[in-house]
C-alpha cells in the first residue's frame, strides 16, 4: 500500500484508537555542531574560509582508505543525520506496523511538505520516490501526448538509463527517437545553438530530456533558456536535475519546465533512496497513472513504490534543515573552488586533457580528465586503477560522451583541498611514466 491510501486508513483508526507510539522526532532547525557563517560574508569569501569548512568536515564520517573524489554517487550523512536515521531504524523495528499504519502516513506527509518548500513547489506538485532514476522513468515512460511519428530527443550528456527508457519510446509510442552529440569543447552559446539546430531539423518534435548538470563532465545546461525555446515550439521538457538540486543555487521553477525527476540523497544528504517526482500543477493527466491506476489530476496516482524505507523518508526533513544552515549559495561556491582548484591546475599538465568549460554558467562541482588520445572505456578503467594502486586517488571511469570515455571527479562540501593537491601531483607523475 503506497504511503498515501496508507494515510487514509490511518486516518479513521486514528479516532478510534489512542495513538501509543512515540513516532519521529523531527530535528531542531539548528543542527548540533554546524558551525555559525560569520555575519555579512558573501558566499565567495566564505568558500576560502578553512576554518568553517573544516568545521563542517568534522561533521562528516569519511573513509581514509583512499582519496575519495567519487561524491556524486550520493552524498554522505553527516553525523547527526545518520544518527537520527538509525533512530528511526531502530524505532520502526520496534513499533511495526503499528507505527507504520498509525503514525507514518502524517510523518511522510510532514518530509513530502518539507521537500516541496526546498524545491520551491507547492505540495501538491511533488511525489517522493526513491531517486531521480524511478521519477524519470515514470516520466518518459508515461508521457502520453505522444502519437506514433512524433519525435523525441535526448544527448550524449544524459544519464544512461534515461536514455534506455527514452529508446523504449519507440516500442512504446511508436516514436521516432533521435540524439545529438553536445559540442567539445563546449560553450554556452554552442550548446544552445545545438538544441536550436535539433529542433529546426526536426519539425514533429515533441518531447526533449534535459540533463540540467551532466554526470559525465559535469557541465551545467542552460536548461531555461532551451525550455523556453522548446516551449515556443510546442515542444515539452522532462528535466533530469539528479545533479543539479542541492549543489547549485537554483529551485525548480527556474528550470521553466514542467517536469523533472530529483534526487535526494545526492547533494543534500539525505538517506539513500530518496528522491521526488515534480509535475507541475495542471500537467499530471499528461503522464499516465501507474498501472491501472484510476486516471486524474492526483500526482500520488502516477507512483506506487509499494513498502517504502521509512527511516529514509522521516530522515529527509534534518536532512534539509542540515542543507538550509550552510545554505545552497554557500555550498555551490565551495564546491566550486574546489572544483576550479583541480581544474586549473591540471589544465597546465601536458598529456592531460580536461573535460570542464571555463565559463562559470556552464560548471558545476562535477568536471573529468583523462589522458591526451586515450578515449577508451579500457583505457580510463586502466588510468583509475592505477591512480588508486599507485596514488591513492579514486576517480569514477566514466562512459557515453560521443568525444569518449573519462574519469569523473567529484568533491563533495567536506573534502579538504589537500585531497585536490593529491590528485594534481598524481596526474603529473602519471603523464611522466607514462
Amino acid at each position: 500500500m503506497n504511503p498515501q491510501r496508507r494515510l487514509l486508513c490511518a486516518s479513521s483508526l486514528a479516532a478510534a484508537l489512542p495513538l501509543l507510539s512515540g513516532g519521529a522526532a523531527r530535528a531542531a532547525s539548528a543542527m548540533p555542531g554546524l558551525p555559525a557563517i560569520p555575519a555579512g560574508m558573501s558566499p565567495a569569501a566564505l568558500a576560502g574560509n578553512q576554518a568553517y569548512w573544516q568545521a563542517v568536515a568534522a561533521q562528516y564520517d569519511v573513509t581514509d582508505q583512499v582519496v575519495q573524489l567519487d561524491n556524486g554517487f550520493w552524498g554522505s550523512m553527516n553525523r547527526p543525520v545518520l544518527a537520527h536515521y538509525q533512530q528511526q531504524v531502530a524505532m520502526v523495528n520496534r513499533d511495526n506496523a503499528w507505527y507504520a499504519r498509525m503514525r507514518f502516513p502524517a510523518d511522510f506527509e510532514a518530509a513530502r511538505a518539507a521537500a516541496a518548500t526546498a524545491l520551491g513547489v507547492a505540495t501538491d506538485e511533488i511525489v517522493l520516490t526513491r531517486g531521480a532514476t524511478e521519477a524519470l522513468q515514470i516520466l518518459i515512460a508515461g508521457y502520453n501526448r505522444l502519437r506514433p511519428g512524433d519525435t523525441v530527443l535526448y544527448a550524449d550528456i544524459d544519464y544512461d538509463n534515461m536514455i534506455t527508457v527514452t529508446r523504449w519510446l519507440e516500442q512504446r509510442r511508436g516514436v521516432h527517437v533521435v540524439s545529438i552529440a553536445m559540442p567539445e569543447p563546449f560553450t554556452h552559446d554552442g550548446v544552445i545553438d545545438a538544441y536550436a539546430q535539433a529542433m529546426a531539423r526536426h519539425p514533429k518534435l515533441k518531447m526533449m530530456l534535459l540533463t540540467h548538470v551532466n554526470h559525465r563532465n559535469g557541465m551545467v545546461l542552460p536548461v531555461a533558456q532551451i525550455s523556453r525555446m522548446a516551449r515556443e515550439r510546442g515542444i515539452d521538457v522532462i528535466v533530469d536535475t539528479a545533479h543539479g538540486f542541492g549543489q547549485l543555487d537554483m529551485t525548480i521553477p527556474d528550470l521553466q519546465a514542467d517536469f523533472a525527476g530529483i534526487n535526494l540523497h545526492k547533494w543534500i544528504g539525505a538517506p539513500v533512496g530518496v528522491g521526488a517526482l515534480y509535475i507541475k500543477r495542471g500537467r499530471v493527466a499528461d503522464i499516465d497513472p501507474c498501472m491501472g491506476e484510476v486516471m486524474g489530476d492526483d500526482i500520488h496516482t502516477r507512483v506506487h513504490t509499494g513498502t517504502v524505507n521509512f527511516a529514509a523518508y522521516l530522515s529527509l526533513p534534518m536532512a534539509l534543515d542540515t542543507h538550509a544552515q550552510i545554505g545552497v549559495a554557500n555550498k555551490e561556491a565551495r564546491l566550486r573552488l574546489l572544483r576550479n582548484r583541480w581544474v586549473e591546475a591540471a589544465r597546465g599538465i601536458k598529456g592531460i586533457e580536461v573535460l570542464a568549460s571555463e565559463d562559470p554558467r556552464l560548471t558545476s562541482a562535477i568536471a573529468s580528465f583523462r589522458l591526451k588520445g586515450k578515449t577508451s572505456v579500457a583505457d580510463n578503467f586502466a588510468l583509475s586503477k592505477k591512480l588508486v594502486q599507485q596514488h591513492g586517488v579514486f576517480a569514477v571511469p566514466r562512459d557515453g560522451l560521443a568525444c569518449g570515455a573519462c574519469l569523473r571527479v567529484t568533491p563533495a562540501i567536506f573534502t579538504p583541498e589537500s585531497h585536490l593537491d593529491k590528485l594534481v601531483a598524481a596526474l603529473r607523475q602519471v603523464t611522466q611514466v607514462g
